[in-house]
């Protein structure tokens, strides 16, 4: 953020990255900083032992790279394998990593408890701009699910990384990727939480659809090769599927279908009902849904029981 005025010749900025917490400093026309106004990192900070996410890359199958961030466990031991936990969105020009500072205390948590926590960006996701886009009109979710497949794969030969432990999170156009990942990736994603999520994009709101993957009538294969439920044959991990039944942008239908084609295949997974929710909630929804998610983590990812502090 900058304030600025050419006739004083000087400026100031607010600034941070991943790994330094914002600061304000005032700065002449030619970028030298002429004064510190102020630092958020209190001098208690370097008292703690504290996971900051590290900013990497990765590449495609077709040769792009695309960032990641990892946070790695605190007091990792060598020779020992660690649960991956993905958290991701997805959407068109939507980006997840930004070099910027965010302060949270659940990632901290995981940290000391032995998950790596992995951000991905895939190929729309504005890093690489109208190039990027270009890649996923009348296939959205394909080359983006690709992407995070061969992320997944890169982290798969990253030393400490347990391969057979990958989870994947996410809500809205991330529950879609989720749904997509546990399918369409099944050889890389073992697990996964899906929030609020489109299966089917003839089910969404026309105005967003039709914009990348034009009319169903234009492109039929578009749509049944991005359709979730196409690929559910080959789902064999663990799914937990959640939804609002009052979700008036992602209607509940896209998740029933998907749950009713699973029950057709025999297959194993969750499902996590909100009744009268919207898209997302809070209240006392909000706390249990994200008990049910610590206990997900625990359960299949750590394999030991979940604290009491952390469904309550």
């Amino acid at each position: 953020m900058l304030n600025w005025h050419p006739a004083v010749g000087y400026f100031i900025t607010t600034y941070s990255n991943l790994r330094t917490p914002s600061k304000m400093a005032l700065l002449n026309a030619k970028g030298k900083v002429v004064r510190e106004l102020g630092d958020s990192k209190s001098p208690a900070v370097d008292e703690y032992q504290l996971a900051l996410p590290e900013l990497r890359t990765y590449k495609t199958r077709d040769g792009l790279e695309l960032p990641i961030t990892i946070t790695w466990p605190l007091h990792m031991e060598q020779g020992k394998k660690y649960p991956v936990l993905i958290s991701i969105y997805g959407g068109p020009d939507a980006g997840s990593i930004y070099d910027t500072w965010k302060p949270s205390l659940m990632p901290q948590w995981y940290a000391k408890e032995g998950i790596i926590q992995v951000v991905i960006d895939n190929r729309s996701a504005g890093h690489l701009g109208k190039v990027g886009m270009n890649y996923i009109h009348r296939q959205l979710g394909k080359y983006e699910t690709e992407d995070y497949m061969d992320a997944a794969n890169w982290l798969k030969t990253q030393p400490g990384v347990d391969g057979s432990k990958i989870c994947i999170t996410g809500g809205s156009f991330g529950g879609y990727m989720s749904c997509m990942a546990l399918t369409y990736g099944a050889d890389v994603f073992n697990y996964g939480i899906a929030n609020y999520s489109v299966t089917d994009w003839a089910l969404y709101d026309s105005h967003y659809t039709e914009r990348y993957m034009d009319t169903p009538a234009e492109n039929p294969e578009g749509y049944k090769q991005t359709n979730v439920m196409t690929h559910a044959d080959k789902y064999k991990g663990m799914l937990r599927i959640v939804h609002g039944t009052m979700d008036d942008n992602v209607h509940m239908q896209n998740s029933i279908q998907l749950i009713d084609k699973l029950e057709d295949l025999n297959k194993h997974f969750e499902f996590m009902l909100y009744p009268g929710e919207r898209h997302g909630w809070g209240g006392s929804k909000g706390v249990h849904s994200r008990a049910e998610a610590n206990r997900f983590y625990y359960r299949y990812l750590l394999n030991k029981p979940v604290p009491d502090l952390l469904v309550k």
